[in-house]
């Protein structure tokens, strides 16, 4: 027996995917440790997860928990490598700011160019960008 299609807000229903349900498997068990659901609590709805076809029916059984249970996510191993991957990125964002930082003024130090250096830097970073919110509409 195929189950009953329930219509969301836009009338529409979409499925779950598997990596979803494993998110609220998740969850539940988090909750389960924590001792906000009980064993048995915890068994019916860990089936009800594996049983849910839409997204909806996932969401019904967290719907009790805090912030339905998201915080518990950040726990996973796919997330921590989320994290530390985004850090990563960034790092590596500043160390190259710093870089080039760095090499505009060695360049700026070594040519002896004292009074080019500088104004060139005034004019890119500074006068241009100014420049371009001061134009007058008529």
């Amino acid at each position: 027996m195929a189950p009953q299609q329930r219509p969301g807000p836009d009338g529409q229903q979409i499925r779950a995917s598997d990596a979803e349900r494993e998110q609220v498997a998740h969850i539940l068990r988090t909750a389960m440790g924590e001792g906000r659901l009980t064993l048995d609590e915890g068994e019916q709805r860990l089936t009800a997860v594996y049983q849910a076809v839409y997204r909806d029916d996932l969401a019904q059984l967290t719907a009790d928990l805090p912030e339905n249970g998201r915080y518990a996510l950040a726990e996973l191993p796919e997330a921590k490598t989320a994290v530390v991957r985004d850090r990563r990125r960034k790092a590596a964002v500043a160390a190259a700011v710093v870089l080039a930082v760095t090499a505009l003024v060695g360049v700026w130090a070594l040519t002896g160019a004292h009074f080019l250096w500088p104004g060139f830097l005034f004019f890119l970073f500074v006068f241009r960008p100014f420049a371009r919110g001061r134009h007058h509409h008529r």
